[in-house]
């Protein structure tokens, strides 16, 4: 009994004299966007009053939504009308919201001036970041890699690996995977799986498409990303893999290929990008050529280039468009001159 009693004694003593130890970690996760809101005829929200706004759409950033706020009048009396003011407002729940801005964003004065120059229209850029931090409990927090099956499926594509389609683009041939194309693109999936589809071992023939071209349409449907040969400043790649784009019904691909010639537009090649969006239905990049035309006074330089001769040709409808566009455009200045 005793002995029964000692062991009981030095059993306790020993849980007693244990020490756990539990650890923690604050974890703080980054959320950036941006949001572009674009105010047009700006003449005429001139004059609707103090603390009176106008306001951009809903945007999320880190879980949360926002909304740009612009007082075209300002927001306080004793600003007598002088100065236009931003507000950032965070949507909190129903009817709940907390703002922060510039009451004094910029003097009217100084706008007009810039109205003048952009068809009585501004932008307003909101670059926001957002931190949000957490507590976990790091004896238990596992690390998740982050995604990569677009570098899987580009690296299947770069293996060759149980390949079963090829493709001979002017004597050059590639290898793919026909189920990755038929997920990928509708053409493919029709050209492929199709009653038409004839299953043949040869190569499938594409005309009218430089190799280099269809190595990067490739590319995109396995990486989803663009190849390295659109990074350069040259748009000439851009142009032909919106062609294919359009060609294999990639829409993504085609937005992508689209943004990159609306910054890039100038007097030499307005007329060929117009071309090009004139025919592929890019009604964005048909709207950035136009507005370049039309605000810049560069009619005439443009009308003596090859591509302005080759946009007549092939688009002569086009004309009426441009004629239209310059004499709104037109219109708009002078009303902005008389603010």
């Amino acid at each position: 009994m005793a002995n029964n009693d000692s062991a009981s004694a030095a059993a306790r003593h020993g849980q007693e004299g244990l020490h756990e130890t539990k650890s923690s970690r604050c974890v703080t996760e980054t959320f950036t966007a941006t949001h572009n809101f674009e105010v047009t005829d700006f003449s005429q929200l001139d004059g609707m009053g103090i603390g009176e706004f106008v306001s951009s759409s809903t945007f999320t950033v880190g879980g949360y939504d926002w909304n740009i706020r612009l007082c075209p009048d300002g927001l306080w009396k004793e600003n007598q009308d002088a100065v236009v003011s931003v507000f950032l407002c965070f949507n909190l729940a129903e009817e709940k919201r907390r703002a922060w801005g510039i009451p004094s964003f910029i003097e009217k004065y100084k706008l007009r001036h810039f109205l003048y120059l952009n068809d009585d229209s501004l932008t307003i850029r909101c670059l926001l970041t957002v931190f949000k931090s957490r507590t976990e409990d790091a004896n238990t927090t596992i690390s998740v890699p982050p995604a990569n099956l677009h570098q899987d499926l580009e690296h299947m594509l770069k293996d060759g690996k149980g390949v079963d389609v090829t493709f001979d683009v002017d004597g050059h041939l590639f290898h793919a995977h026909r189920c990755v194309l038929s997920a990928r693109s509708p053409v493919f999936d029709a050209e492929l799986f199709g009653p038409l589809n004839k299953n043949s071992a040869q190569p499938v023939k594409i005309n009218d498409m430089d190799p280099t071209i269809f190595e990067g349409l490739l590319h995109f449907m396995y990486a989803d990303s663009l190849p390295d040969s659109c990074n350069s400043d040259e748009n000439t790649t851009m142009q032909h893999l919106l062609v294919a784009a359009d060609r294999y019904g990639l829409e993504r691909l085609r937005a992508l290929c689209e943004a990159k010639p609306c910054q890039g537009i100038d007097v030499q090649t307005v007329a060929t990008t117009l071309a090009l969006a004139e025919q592929h239905n890019c009604e964005r990049l048909k709207d950035a050529c136009l507005r370049f035309i039309a605000l810049r006074d560069v009619l005439g330089p443009i009308m003596e280039t090859d591509g302005f001769r080759h946009l007549k040709e092939s688009c002569p409808l086009i004309l009426e468009e441009i004629s239209e566009k310059t004499a709104t455009f037109g219109r708009r200045r002078t009303s902005v001159q008389h603010l």
